[in-house]
């Protein structure tokens, strides 16, 4: 969706160059583009009446004041819009409530819940302080309860067990009762999911619902579902009073119609959206943000965010302290930053939060290719031995070979690799002295990027 949309409205923004003022002509061409592009992406179409009717209602007559053009303006308003429909600004998550505050997760089998539980967990401890227990409530899948132990601990949060021949009330009750018992600030309960809507299902969790009255009823829907997820808010929402959404799978080939349709079907707010299958892999959903996104102006808050969380600030400066000082850059230096890459979420990542103008320039470039390049060459490194990441210059033919066999490369990769890092060290060699320092005044004076730490990629 975001590049048909964003294609679309370019090419209309370089056709209404010139015209001094909006008109129910050009208005008409661009919404037209629009209305497509909205109806291809799966968005449902009472949404799509709605939204094209707001944006022709502020249009209409509007003047284009100084600089601006008619489509730049145009753009300007189909983006508030685009925003408004997803629910204006951030919902932030509602923990006012006597510990522990129960947060239930509701939605079909195969949507992402037991992920998000984790991730969740994960975001509720590093970035609110909290004391989180989780619990499933998942009995027609064992495999589901397993999971959800497996995902609770590499989140760092504590799991409570419970067995297939249980009942899901019973469940929740007993894991309310030791959140209590044991002070925990925040439970969130997994609840079972159907592959599709059924009566039994919806009995279910209206039981639990009422038996453990949450703060949170959030429904996790699968972003890449489309009209289907309509389908599915619409029953969750007649059967549970939700109080926000989760997207998972924004990150994948999808059209993108749930973002657009699921927040005005149930009237509840998008509080998270899911951008990749690690478990730091969740966002506080910035309506005005995604909107950009989706108009192809990119999302630089974001990538700001994601960078300087991915970066070790402490690395950082001790490579920028050792360039400074005229030691040179090694191997295990070019090893490192390849990681801080990988913890940033890698390329695709971060060229998915670029505006579109600025993606282009990179031409048709296979992020999956380039991410590929990326472990090839962290491979090549590691088949290298202690000394030959220290001193490069040893690398001859022999050993050129020996490194080639053990990373299951050819010889060529490897001398390109080495030809990339040489180039890095020229550049860090001109960083030495005050070079590094007037780089980082000039980043540091940017705005929204001071104090941000220098990455040589």
């Amino acid at each position: 969706m975001a590049s048909a949309l964003s294609d679309k409205l370019s090419r209309l923004v370089k056709e209404m160059r010139g015209q001094a003022r909006i008109t129910e002509t050009n208005v008409s061409d661009m919404l037209r583009e629009v209305r497509m592009a909205l109806l291809e992406a799966d968005v449902a179409l009472p949404v799509v009446r709605d939204f094209i009717a707001r944006v022709k209602d502020k249009a209409l007559g509007q003047e284009v004041m100084g600089s601006l053009q008619p489509g730049q303006v145009l753009v300007s308003i189909v983006s508030k819009e685009l925003a408004a429909t997803m629910g204006e600004g951030v919902s932030d998550i509602n923990l006012n409530a006597q510990p522990p505050a129960v947060i239930l997760m509701a939605g079909l089998q195969g949507a992402g819940k037991t992920t998000t539980t984790a991730k969740l967990a994960k975001h509720l401890i590093e970035k609110r302080k909290k004391k989180v227990l989780t619990v499933s409530g998942d009995v027609y899948r064992p495999a589901a309860i397993e999971q959800l132990k497996t995902v609770t601990a590499q989140a760092g949060a504590e799991w409570f067990p419970s067995t297939p021949d249980q009942k899901p009330v019973d469940i929740g009750r007993a894991a309310l009762d030791y959140a209590k018992k044991h002070f925990f600030d925040v439970l969130l309960v997994d609840t079972a999911g159907r592959l599709a809507i059924d009566e039994a299902l919806m009995l279910e969790i209206k039981n639990l619902h009422a038996a453990l009255n949450p703060v949170e009823t959030l429904f996790v829907v699968d972003a890449m579902q489309g009209q289907d997820a309509v389908n599915t808010a619409k029953a969750f929402k007649e059967a549970l009073p939700l109080t926000g959404i989760i997207l998972t799978k924004l990150d994948g080939d999808s059209r993108g119609g749930a973002a657009l349709s699921v927040r005005q079907i149930t009237g509840a707010p998008i509080k998270f959206a899911g951008t990749s299958e690690k478990l730091d892999g969740l966002e506080v959903f910035d309506a005005e943000r995604h909107a950009g996104r989706i108009l192809g102006m990119g999302d630089i808050l974001a990538l700001v965010e994601q960078v300087t969380s991915g970066v070790d600030v402490a690395a950082a400066q001790k490579l920028a302290a050792k360039v400074k000082s005229g030691a040179g850059f090694d191997l295990n230096d070019f090893l490192a930053q390849i990681q801080q890459m990988k913890q940033m979420g890698g390329l695709s990542s971060l060229m998915d939060k670029l505006p579109a103008a600025m993606t282009a320039k990179a031409g048709n470039v296979n992020m999956d290719q380039a991410e590929k390049d990326i472990k090839r060459k962290e491979g090549i490194i590691h088949s290298m031995t202690p000394l030959e990441r220290r001193k490069p210059e040893l690398i001859k033919a022999t050993r050129k070979r020996r490194i080639a066999a053990g990373a299951g490369v050819h010889v060529q990769e490897v001398n390109r690799m080495l030809k990339e890092f040489e180039q890095m060290q020229a550049m860090m060699k001109k960083f030495s002295g005050g070079g590094m320092m007037k780089m980082m005044k000039r980043l540091g004076g940017m705005k929204g990027m001071k104090g941000m730490p220098g990455m040589p990629f």
